[in-house]
């Protein structure tokens, strides 16, 4: 199996709220794909990509956790929840 090259550093945004960010690389393919799907949904990028497919991934594991729920819901339909 090939290794997931990938950097991680985390950042505090604040008390609340926390992200972490990583450097990971792509398949050509992969990197294309996404390029051409920002280029026709301008409302979308790389990150909010990322993220819904990461959390739609885990969601459908059966991973069930309210925050990750709301991180896929608002990233697939531009919400933004808060507390």
């Amino acid at each position: 199996m090939q290794e997931l090259n990938c950097e991680v550093n985390q950042i505090d945004v604040n008390q609340e709220d926390e992200v972490i960010s990583f450097k990971c690389e792509l398949q050509e393919n992969l990197q294309k794909a996404m390029q051409k799907f920002v280029e026709e949904h301008p409302n979308w990028d790389q990150y909010r990509i990322i993220q819904a497919a990461i959390a739609g991934f885990l969601m459908q594991k059966g991973f069930q956790n309210r925050d990750l729920t709301r991180l896929y819901i608002g990233n697939m339909f531009s919400m933004n929840f808060k507390d």
